[in-house]
């Protein structure tokens, strides 16, 4: 049998700390599912879903001790079976923000859908420099799950709503 755990490593970035990683969990025989990992500022940071055979669940802490004693945070979390499924029977959609960058996108972003009821299952942010003014650019992607019972063309002229007051636009695909 086999277990999920949810693992999480932050700290400094440097050459090799995915490569340790992964060998440590490849010497407990465990596989590395979904996974994201980014460098942001001087961190880096991993979040995995990672299979591992029962029995070998408790020598996880002693495989990464050392990368603790260096300073790296690691938490390792069961996944629970039955909310593995995730919502089924909802709608996958994507949702992209884009605008100028300012305090807050994020936040109204997610109280919106929040406020309708639809999930956030994955969002990924970033900034960049527009090229010739140079004002910081924000971008959000994220997959929603929205339940069957709500109304497409609602929740996506609240969102829109939402949108125009922040000052930014946003589209969204169904997948």
């Amino acid at each position: 049998m086999r277990t999920d755990v949810v693992f999480t490593l932050t700290g400094p970035d440097r050459i090799g700390i995915v490569e340790e990683v992964t060998r440590a969990l490849l010497a407990l025989g465990g596989n590395v599912g979904t996974s994201r990992m980014a460098r942001l500022g001087g961190e880096f940071a991993i979040l995995m879903l990672v299979a591992l055979p029962d029995d070998r669940r408790a020598d996880l802490d002693a495989a990464f001790a050392p990368l603790v004693a260096q300073g790296y945070k690691v938490t390792i979390g069961l996944t629970d079976a039955e909310k593995s499924a995730g919502h089924v029977g909802w709608l996958p959609y994507e949702v992209l923000v884009t605008g100028a960058d300012h305090e807050g996108i994020v936040h109204e972003v997610a109280a919106g859908l929040s406020r309708l009821g639809i999930n956030i299952e994955s969002a990924e942010t970033f900034t960049a420099e527009a090229p010739i003014s140079g004002t910081p650019l924000f971008t959000m992607t994220a997959r929603v799950a929205v339940p069957p019972s709500v109304d497409e063309t609602d929740w996506i002229s609240a969102l829109s709503t939402a949108g125009d007051e922040s000052n930014v636009d946003i589209e969204v695909t169904a997948l």
